[in-house]
């Protein structure tokens, strides 16, 4: 939890201008092709960069190594898919609904699934700022679906969800196991009644 203390740089190592953007947003796309074609072990930064149509050491000017890449494609894919909107009065249902978007982020795509878990628990300073950013974006998520200030169970929720993801991501389930498991959990955790303050 400590890790979600960090500031808020920019998720690449620096910021962009709209041509550099263009390249990072090339290597992004490059990276989920590679991966599927060569799998985690295979995939280097030397590769997703031929295949981006960029040099190698312009594809390091903005990633550190391919844990960074990966985390990177997570996170990008985090913040284009917000949370729908939803009338849900019951805070199980919207907390349901927001672990069932985020967990199905990669579900149709095996390699990159497989490839994110390993890459976010990297030790890489530029993963770890990642790390914090798309915890803090699911936390806040989290928040706002539960609709009330319960640290305990905002805490619980976040350990239900990292684990059911590090279960997916070596591939014990499947990601829609991973959603329909976080719904059935989601519900135990918030069937009875909060904790007076």
């Amino acid at each position: 939890m400590s890790e979600l203390a960090s500031t808020g740089i920019e998720a690449t190592r620096r910021r962009l201008t709209e041509k550099q953007a263009d390249t990072v947003d090339r290597l992004t796309v490059a990276a989920v092709e590679v991966l599927s074609r060569e799998g985690y072990s295979g995939t280097t930064i030397r590769l997703v960069a031929a295949a981006a149509g960029v040099g190698t050491a312009t594809a390091y000017t903005y990633f550190s190594s391919k844990e960074h890449l990966i985390s990177e494609v997570f996170w990008r894919r985090l913040i284009a898919n917000p949370p729908e909107p939803t009338e849900d009065t019951d805070p199980a249902t919207r907390v349901a609904a927001v672990l069932r978007q985020v967990s199905m982020l990669v579900a149709d795509e095996p390699a990159l699934a497989g490839a994110v878990s390993t890459a976010l628990l990297g030790d890489d300073p530029d993963v770890k700022h990642l790390r914090i950013r798309i915890g803090r974006e699911i936390r806040q998520r989290l928040t706002v679906a539960l609709g009330s200030k319960d640290p305990e169970r905002l805490a619980m929720l976040e350990l239900l969800y990292s684990g059911a993801l590090l279960q997916g991501g070596m591939g014990l389930l499947s990601y829609a196991q991973v959603a329909d498991l976080l719904d059935t959990c989601v519900r135990r955790v918030l069937a009875d009644p909060a904790p007076e303050s």
